[in-house]
């Protein structure tokens, strides 16, 4: 029988490496990625209804209002319309989401919440389904959702379709500042400027070298969203930050600090600072 309730948290996505390799004929972006998972998150929860309903909540409930196409509904059609091939039709079910992360922010708070649904989904109706074809529908959904259903660190290239297991030492803690812009990827890829076929950057080199990485979007991203330049220096400017960079294409950025009790001091000093801001301690896993 399956269960009355399923609770699943989405977890912010860090991208502690974005090298860019080039534009593809196809118009997609070929990307090498190092990804994280910090312990700040969406929370979706998943309990039975007469017909499909989503209900927001949380800090940045409002922010998705006028979307019309919620990730979450649409891995709900995505999974329904599987099923329904298996004659397998799913019923209907309520979906609330406490939207904790900011959105178009870079730390793939949509394709995460798209994850949680699919896993979700697959608990509550007990469902019936290799890796292989929720990788294939995570991927149908976004090019973050894959690695997004692991939600465990990994080195991620291609489109994002090529997921592999990579041993590294992990941050000790991490300073996350969004400047509470949304900064829509496709508007930075654009600002990037790449013709199809041209190549661009090269790809990770050396996997434990933390130094040597590089976020290829950054420029692009601070021609888009100019305060990202104010949240990196602010975050450069605290002496218990050690390294700096930007989160996928946008306008969130970490700083790298040695605990996570320096991380918590360095947040309520930038918070207190840039009460607009959203600034939070993190921890990855």
């Amino acid at each position: 029988m399956k269960p009355r309730l399923v609770c699943e948290r989405a977890h912010a996505k860090i991208n502690l490496a974005l090298h860019i390799l080039g534009r593809r004929p196809d118009g997609y972006h070929e990307l090498d990625s190092i990804v994280a998972f910090a312990d700040v998150a969406d929370v979706l929860t998943i309990t039975p209804a007469d017909a499909v309903v989503l209900e927001i909540s949380g800090p940045f409930a409002q922010d998705l209002q006028g979307i019309e196409e919620n990730t979450v509904l649409a891995a709900w059609r995505l999974l329904s319309g599987f099923s329904a091939q298996r004659n397998q039709p799913l019923s209907p079910v309520r979906f609330h989401l406490e939207k904790n992360l900011p959105i178009a922010a870079g730390i793939g708070g949509g394709s995460a919440d798209a994850a949680a649904a699919l896993r979700g989904l697959v608990r509550y109706f007990d469902l019936e389904v290799t890796a292989q074809e929720l990788h294939a529908m995570a991927l149908r959904l976004g090019a973050d959702v894959p690695v997004c259903l692991v939600q465990q660190c990994r080195r991620m290239r291609g489109l994002g379709d090529i997921i592999e297991t990579v041993a590294i030492t992990l941050p000790p803690a991490l300073v996350l500042v969004n400047p509470r812009v949304a900064t829509p990827t496709s508007g930075v890829f654009g600002t990037l400027g790449l013709e199809r076929g041209q190549s661009f950057a090269t790809a990770i080199e050396h996997l434990r070298d933390a130094g040597a990485w590089r976020n290829d979007l950054t420029s692009a991203a601070m021609k888009t969203v100019p305060e990202i330049a104010t949240v990196m220096g602010v975050l450069e400017s605290h002496p218990a930050i050690t390294q700096t960079r930007m989160s996928g294409s946008g306008a969130t950025c970490f700083g790298v600090a040695e605990t996570r009790g320096q991380a918590d001091v360095t947040a309520r000093h930038i918070a207190a600072q840039h009460p607009d801001w959203w600034v939070v301690a993190a921890s990855l896993g």
